[in-house]
């Protein structure tokens, strides 16, 4: 039998111009449309828990985690935002620590929402999440926050990614999003990843590039370890690769997420190929690299935007849901004198055949040192404390019996390291919570960017690394 194939050229698909995020009409309606949009506004950071609803492992040593309010609300958020959740590495007992992922997830499927964590041998929290989440696991979250996403409307959607390691995590919110809306768009990626065969979300990618001519994938490997039928490209992020990509790089909006030499690089690159800076867009998660103004704004006031909303709820439920349209169909939580009463639905099972990696950590990373609160129930006594350092106030180390003068403008993280006083730390940007610390008398100016919640502040917790005094100050460190 003979079998012949024929070519089939599918007709242009016909799509409305641009895109536009599925809020963005609401926000811009009547009075009484935008008022009900508050309930699902994307801006709006809250206070939650989340349980874990599924775990799917993926390569490149990432594992992604789908979740799901326990309120049964849906999360609303954009996408290249991140979470802040609290993970009790410590035991239940002891104070959690925080860290921040990017959602990995799109904000077109709201009622779950998915983070994709990768292991860090040495990390203490990453081994802890790979190994302990698991569905039915409730965890404390803070968000959404962030100024990394893509916008609300573009009438002239071109987007050129570049992605390096676990950076593809906001992409592949964005890519995700993109996908699941109407409209032109032209979407370019280059992901660069160390090693064959471990490129996370690689058969997704794959599939979006087959089926979505809006989007092109491209792939670059590290220059060790080579296999010999790699097709695409090799080495370091160039100027060369981006204009084989995308040769009209300086018409598109680029989006970069990934390590910040990485990171650095590539802001060098995207100049040298004419992209002028207002339309680079970067995540850094780590290191001593400034983030964008709007960037720290944005966070700054996620905690302080969330205790507003929480309170409005609590005073006045009834009229704030009751002013919603009902076209909307926005969500109504039931409440108590608590809050919102958790949801109902069907119980939470593990489905057979759904195996976990076995559960093999390392067990060698040594967790942190959590701040503890102090025991005194009056002044502390500091006049046999040793005094360092010029300045116009007086920062005392309570566990440490240290007096050090300091200018107001001076960050308390940094001037505790140089003293040798020992404060756990990581992002130095407000961000991850490992600098926490109990202020035991005094005032301080804190622009956090999600790293603490109400709740520890009330309690006179603050981050050194954001922190300046504006009074003499004591901490108990």
């Amino acid at each position: 039998m003979t079998v012949t194939t024929v070519s089939i050229q599918a007709p242009e698909t016909q799509r409305i111009r641009g895109l536009e995020m599925p809020w963005n009409r609401v926000l811009h309606g009547t009075d009484q449309a935008a008022g009900a949009a508050r309930a699902l506004g994307p801006w709006h950071p809250q206070e939650f828990t989340a349980e874990c609803v599924e775990v799917i492992p993926d390569l490149g040593d990432i594992m992604t985690f789908v979740f799901r309010r326990t309120d049964g609300a849906p999360l609303a958020f954009r996408p290249g935002q991140y979470l802040n959740f609290a993970f009790p590495v410590n035991g239940e007992d002891e104070d959690p620590i925080d860290r921040s992922y990017s959602i990995s997830s799109a904000p077109t499927e709201p009622w779950t929402f998915s983070i994709s964590v990768k292991r860090d041998q040495m990390g203490v929290v990453s081994p802890w999440v790979h190994e302990n989440v698991r569905p039915g696991t409730v965890l404390e979250a803070l968000g959404p926050v962030g100024a990394f996403h893509l916008p609300d409307v573009e009438r002239r959607a071109r987007f050129l990614f570049l992605a390096a390691g676990a950076g593809i995590t906001p992409i592949m919110s964005m890519l995700r999003t993109i996908h699941s809306l109407p409209g032109q768009a032209d979407v370019v990626v280059l992901y660069h990843g160390a090693q064959a065969g471990q490129f996370a979300f690689a058969k997704e990618l794959e599939y979006l590039a087959s089926v979505d001519e809006r989007i092109q994938v491209f792939w670059s490997l590290g220059d060790r370890n080579v296999p010999e039928k790699w097709e695409w490209m090799l080495g370091r992020l160039t100027s060369q690769m981006i204009e084989q990509v995308a040769p009209d790089a300086n018409g598109r909006q680029v989006y970069a997420c990934g390590p910040e030499g990485y990171l650095n690089n590539a802001a060098e690159l995207l100049k040298q190929v004419g992209v002028d800076e207002t339309s680079i867009h970067m995540e850094f998660f780590s290191g001593d690299r400034k983030t964008l103004l709007e960037y720290q704004q944005e966070v700054a006031i996620a905690e302080e935007l969330a205790g507003e909303i929480a309170e409005e709820i609590a005073d006045s439920a009834e009229e704030y849901f009751e002013n919603q349209p009902v076209e909307l169909e926005l969500y109504e939580p039931a409440l108590d004198q608590d809050g919102p009463i958790e949801g109902i639905g069907l119980p939470l099972e593990v489905a057979e055949g759904g195996a976990f990696p076995d559960e093999t950590g390392s067990g060698d990373s040594t967790p942190t040192e959590a701040s503890g609160s102090t025991d005194a129930d009056g002044p502390v006594d500091d006049s046999a404390f040793k005094t360092v350092g010029e300045g116009t106030l007086t920062l005392s180390f309570l566990k440490t019996g240290l007096k050090v003068k300091i200018n107001p403008d001076q960050k308390i993280l940094p001037i505790a390291k140089s003293a040798g006083v020992r404060i756990a730390t990581n992002c130095q940007e407000g961000m991850c919570g490992s600098c926490k610390v109990v202020k035991v008398s005094g005032e301080i100016e804190m622009n956090h960017q999600g790293g603490i919640r109400a709740r520890e502040v009330n309690a006179g917790k603050f981050l050194a690394c954001c922190s300046t005094a504006k009074t003499d100050l004591v901490i108990d460190a």
